[in-house]
């Protein structure tokens, strides 16, 4: 609805007391949440073997909260996605200094991944994660990775994107480059990703928390409709072809 965040990446300030939130879905999303972590864990959870960021992120996700998150012998990692509705992801510089460092994926809980899957990202800097967007290299890389370098502890950051789905799934994982199979001739829904982007004062790590909102796209009034659709045509063509194209403009007008 604002065209500030309409330009990828789309990036804004974060009141970083804003940062994790807490909606009417809370506890449906919990629900699967837990669910997910105790039946499907290889799938959902990955780490490295420096666990001192996931032990941070346990301790800002509890000061944050204003709760205690008490051991008990799982990862504080696990521990922390089990007090949140958002996944948590964990970046880390890493590289030599000759060739330079990159920030790679090295933990992280994804108990709702939108078309991706967590064991295949782990270990991967950013490039290589967002190989399969067909408009991430070249400028938008440089522009992510500028930003990830230039990220300061006191002002975390957020973006938000959006996707039309034919159903209201959470849990989507898919492989890279596996053939995107879906029935569209049923309810349609649109899926919002709030992105946040905060960085630890001790590790220097970054967490990348992702809150998942799904709404039937009927659900939708006049403006906001109209909002969305004015986001679209602002995309270049390679990025509105990305998230649908003609389909997508269609469902809208």
């Amino acid at each position: 609805m604002k065209p500030a965040t309409r330009r990828n990446p789309g990036v804004q300030p974060l009141d970083p007391h804003d940062w994790l939130q807490r909606d009417a879905c809370h506890a449906d999303q919990m629900a699967l949440r837990n669910h997910l972590i105790d039946t499907r864990r290889e799938q959902v959870f990955g780490c490295g073997d420096d666990m001192a960021p996931s032990v941070e992120v346990c301790e800002l996700v509890g000061r944050t909260l204003g709760v205690d998150i008490p051991p008990d012998g799982d990862h504080p990692l696990i521990r922390a996605a089990r007090q949140v509705q958002e996944d948590l992801l964990i970046l880390q510089r890493q590289g030599k200094e000759r060739q330079g460092e990159d920030w790679v994926l090295t933990d992280g809980v994804l108990c709702f991944p939108s078309h991706w899957t967590l064991s295949q990202k782990l270990g991967r800097p950013l490039d290589a994660i967002h190989e399969p967007v067909p408009f991430y290299a070249g400028d938008l890389a440089r522009r992510v990775q500028r930003l990830f370098d230039a990220i300061r502890v006191e002002q975390p950051l957020w973006r938000a994107n959006w996707l039309i789905y034919p159903d209201a799934d959470l849990f989507h994982p898919r492989r890279e480059y596996e053939e995107k199979r879906a029935d569209w001739s049923g309810e349609l829904y649109i899926r919002v990703e709030r992105q946040s982007l905060v960085k630890l004062p001790q590790t220097g790590a970054i967490v990348f928390s992702i809150k998942t909102d799904i709404c039937p796209l009927a659900g939708l009034n006049t403006a906001q409709r109209a909002g969305l659709l004015a986001a679209f045509d602002d995309l270049p063509p390679v990025q509105r072809a990305y998230k649908g194209g003609d389909r997508v403009r269609a469902l809208l007008t």
